[in-house]
C-alpha cells in the first residue's frame, strides 16, 4: 500500500491541497450504508454555482506524490445531481516540476488551467450528467492533457441519483503506458499511450462541477 485514506469525513482530508470553492461535509446514512459502514467524506461546489459559472468547480489533491504503476481504488455515490465528477493522475507541471511548485501559475477550478494550461496529467470524467447531452447518452472519458486530447471511451454504467444502489467502486490502473479503468469491476475502457513519453508518477486529484454533491470513502492506491 502506498496511501490509504478513508475519507471518513472533512478531517481526513484536512492536509489535501483545494483549488475553488470545495465545500465539506459527512455522509453517515441512506442508501448503501449498512449499520456497520464507516461515514463517508461529502464533497460539493459553490453554493450558488450558477452565479458562478465555470468557476463554480473545483479540484482537491492528495498531497503525497504516487509514483507509476499503481493501482487506485476509491467508492463513489452521487447524492445529488447535476454535475459531473472526474479524477486526475500523474498531474505534474509542464517541464517535469513539482505540481505544487511557485513557478507554476496559480489554479483556481477552472478548468481551462489543468487541460490547456502548465501542467500535464490524466484524467478520467465519469457520471458526466452536467449537461443534457451528457445525460443522454453516458460515458467516461479518458483524456491526456496538455492539451486536452480524448485518447480512450467507455460507456458509464452510472445511473442517476435517484436510482443509486449504494456506493459504486472505482478502480484505475496506471502502468507506464497503460490505462485502465472499471466501475464494479466491469471494465470500461484500456489504453495504451502510443507516445514515446508516457506520463509517469504524479498526484492524484478529485474534480467536480457543480452543483455535483457526491460521496466518497475508502481510498486506496497500492503498487500493482
Amino acid at each position: 500500500m502506498i496511501y490509504s485514506n478513508a475519507l471518513r469525513g472533512p478531517s481526513d482530508v484536512a492536509g489535501w491541497v483545494a483549488e475553488g470553492p470545495v465545500q465539506f461535509g459527512t455522509y453517515d446514512g441512506g442508501p448503501g450504508f449498512a449499520d456497520d459502514d464507516t461515514v463517508a467524506l461529502v464533497l460539493s461546489g459553490a453554493k450558488d454555482a450558477e452565479e458562478h459559472g465555470d468557476h463554480a468547480h473545483w479540484t482537491l489533491w492528495c498531497p503525497e506524490e504516487i509514483p507509476d504503476h499503481v493501482r487506485i481504488t476509491w467508492e463513489f455515490l452521487p447524492l445529488e445531481e447535476p454535475g459531473l465528477a472526474m479524477v486526475f493522475f500523474a498531474a505534474r507541471g509542464h517541464g517535469g516540476e513539482d505540481l505544487f511548485s511557485a513557478s507554476l501559475a496559480p489554479r483556481t477550478g477552472f478548468y481551462p488551467q489543468y487541460h490547456s494550461g502548465d501542467m500535464d496529467a490524466l484524467h478520467i470524467s465519469y457520471f458526466r450528467h452536467k449537461y443534457a447531452s451528457e445525460r443522454a447518452f453516458r460515458t467516461c472519458n479518458l483524456r491526456k492533457s496538455a492539451g486536452f486530447e480524448l485518447v480512450a471511451q467507455g460507456a458509464d454504467p452510472l445511473p442517476p441519483t435517484e436510482d443509486a444502489n449504494g456506493f459504486y467502486q472505482m478502480e484505475v490502473i496506471k502502468d507506464g503506458p497503460k490505462v485502465a479503468f472499471a466501475i464494479n469491476n466491469l471494465p470500461l475502457f484500456d489504453w495504451t499511450d502510443p507516445s514515446p513519453g508516457p506520463l509517469g508518477g504524479g498526484y492524484f486529484g478529485i474534480r467536480q462541477m457543480a452543483p455535483l454533491k457526491a460521496a466518497y470513502r475508502n481510498l486506496h492506491i497500492s503498487h500493482l
